[in-house]
């Protein structure tokens, strides 16, 4: 079983929470690639875009190396099974709920089913009824400026 530690994990977390560096694991699901190749798609400055891959690279999601001049990214899938480990024991228990949620509803459906006609109406009268009113009620409260 995966050992959850909850700073592990915190980190993991924060780092996916951001779009930008959600997009930048997703190109690297295509292979390693260049810091420069990375930002090109971002409208950020290269500094803004280095403390993405530092949130990244601290969460242990992806790997840096330099070769010369040149500082590629890889990305480390461990960290993202450990949150999918984490994540599948709360979908085990919310399918559980809707799956209950389901039988529950379908029960209900056998027992009282929906009716497609309004029942008869026992009072005698003749079947007329007075349409609802279209006046509104009091005016409520009105915003101060």
């Amino acid at each position: 079983m995966v050992n959850f530690n909850d700073d592990t994990l915190d980190g993991i977390f924060s780092a996916l929470a951001d779009g930008t560096r959600r997009r930048v694991l997703a190109d690297l699901e295509q292979g390693s690639a260049s810091v420069s190749a990375l930002a090109q798609p971002h409208a950020m400055s290269l500094p803004a875009f280095m403390k993405h891959l530092r949130v990244l690279e601290g969460a242990g999601l992806i790997a840096r190396a330099k070769d010369g001049r040149v500082v590629s990214c890889t990305l480390s899938p461990e960290p993202m099974q450990a949150a999918s480990a984490w994540l599948a024991r709360y979908e085990k228990f919310w399918n559980g709920q809707l799956d209950s949620l389901a039988r529950y509803l379908y029960h209900e459906e056998e027992i009282h089913p929906w009716q497609t006609e309004p029942p008869p109406s026992n009072s005698g009268s003749s079947g007329v009824s007075t349409p609802p009113s279209n006046a509104s009620g009091a005016p409520g409260r009105t915003r101060k400026r």
